[in-house]
């Protein structure tokens, strides 16, 4: 009877955990579908009108040379304008209409989006830090096309991941009549907010192992190498785990208080831009078949050699401080 009793409180602890995750989840997915819905029944009516190929036109080109789809341009438009999710809505939505993705190209397409996207709202976030919005919009869209460019001549050179790219998303078929789309695109939704208190969830067991911690221990010494030193670059380890929002919002604390070097925040932000959310956002690219080796690894790298060179280069064409 005691060891029943014991028992009561963990369950009583871990019923509130799930249900403080299933909340946050909730909060989380009201607002992101207030984006998503309207762009999905935009991107349906532009289908059926067939207007899709117009709207692609623009980055068309740029999608050839990193071996892309035309339509893949849209997917990376909206990632760019609004968030990951309304992004891989939207992909998920044209994937009836176009050829197959390999695994190459999933990953490829996976990084653009991971390092250009939402650069209105996180471009102002930077800009509250003293960086500037548009040399840091110019950085992020170069940088995303700059990966994405050398991951393509990476995987066709060596002819990697050239097996089908497996998409969790279920792509609605384009002849089940309007009733079958929104059906689909109901599932497709619900199947959004279980990634997302997934997500939520993972991140705080991994909170609690530690294991945050201890990428944050790995990532110290090759910040320091580049530069960044101090607490700026304690914080940009925690921006680069956890997110631009939380690693930005505590480099402007410090550099209010004066515990940060400005010459730090440049290559703080710069590096926070190019990869952000390591854990959580990379885990979102499985839904479209991506593999980590780009998403994780090829986009770590890149990002950390980037900044390198800009750290170094950077206080060259810096204005010289009145005296």
């Amino acid at each position: 009877m005691q060891a029943s009793l014991s028992v009561l409180p963990r369950v009583a602890a871990s019923a509130a955990a799930v249900g403080a995750v299933a909340r946050d989840a909730a909060r989380i997915c009201l607002d992101l579908f207030k984006v998503m819905i309207p762009i999905l029944i935009g991107v349906k009516i532009l289908k059926e009108l067939g207007l899709i190929v117009y709207l692609a036109k623009p980055l068309a080109p740029l999608m050839g040379l990193v071996g892309l789809p035309p339509e893949c341009g849209l997917t990376w438009a909206t990632a760019i304008a609004n968030n990951l999710y309304a992004a891989l809505a939207v992909h998920a939505a044209l994937v009836p209409s176009m050829e197959p993705l390999t695994v190459a190209q999933a990953t490829v397409l996976a990084t653009l989006m991971l390092i250009a996207h939402n650069l209105f709202v996180e471009g102002a976030i930077a800009k509250k830090c003293g960086v500037g919005f548009w040399g840091q919009t110019a950085l992020r869209l170069a940088g995303g096309f700059g990966c994405g460019l050398v991951l393509h001549a990476v995987f066709s050179g060596f002819g990697l991941f050239t097996e089908p790219a497996p998409l969790l998303f279920a792509p609605t078929p384009g002849d089940t009549g309007l009733g079958g789309w929104a059906l689909g695109e109901l599932k497709n939704l619900g199947l959004i907010y279980l990634v997302i208190a997934s997500l939520v969830g993972l991140m705080r067991f991994l909170s609690r192992l530690g294991v945050t911690k201890l990428f944050e221990t790995a990532l110290l010494p090759f910040l320091r190498l580049m530069g960044i030193g101090g607490a700026a670059a304690t914080i940009t380890v925690i921006g680069l785990v956890m997110g631009l929002a939380y690693g930005s919002g505590l480099i402007l604390l410090d550099v209010q208080q004066g515990r940060v070097e400005k010459r730090d925040v440049f290559s703080a932000i710069s590096l926070m831009s190019l990869s952000h959310a390591l854990i959580e956002d990379t885990l979102l690219m499985y839904l479209i078949g991506a593999t980590l080796w780009g998403t994780f690894v090829g986009r770590l790298v890149f990002s950390l050699i980037v900044v390198a060179v800009l750290a170094r280069i950077a206080p060259r064409f810096a204005r010289p401080e009145a005296a």
